[in-house]
């Protein structure tokens, strides 16, 4: 009887112990996936700023400049940005993952 109670208890803490570390593997996927895609909308927010500072730069007002064509090229900088970020690899997103992984790490109980 103590024999299979025994058995039960070691059956039941090995079952346990795999349910854990399914969700410790899923959690650590998950918050992996969550880096890299905040790492990448940083990337395309930094890719941003040079690409409005670039237009910033002009010498002299065009003839037919007006703030809706500011707003427009803004907008458009944006759409830039995130397709130039997801197309080219600047390693802004890359180095952000490198620095940030191992603060995601699970800490195991004791």
């Amino acid at each position: 009887m103590d024999n299979s109670i025994s058995k039960t208890n070691h059956i039941n803490f090995l079952a346990t112990k795999v349910s854990q570390d399914q969700n410790s593997l899923f959690l650590k996927e998950r918050n992996n996936q969550d880096l890299k895609n905040v790492a990448e909308q940083f990337e395309s927010i930094f890719v941003h700023q040079m690409l409005k500072q670039a237009r910033q730069s002009r010498l002299a007002e065009g003839v037919f400049s007006s703030e809706a064509q500011d707003t427009f090229n803004n907008m458009l900088d944006i759409e830039y940005s995130q397709i130039l970020s997801k197309k080219n690899n600047f390693g802004i997103a890359e180095a952000l993952i490198k620095q940030f992984q191992p603060h995601f790490q699970l800490k195991k109980e004791k």
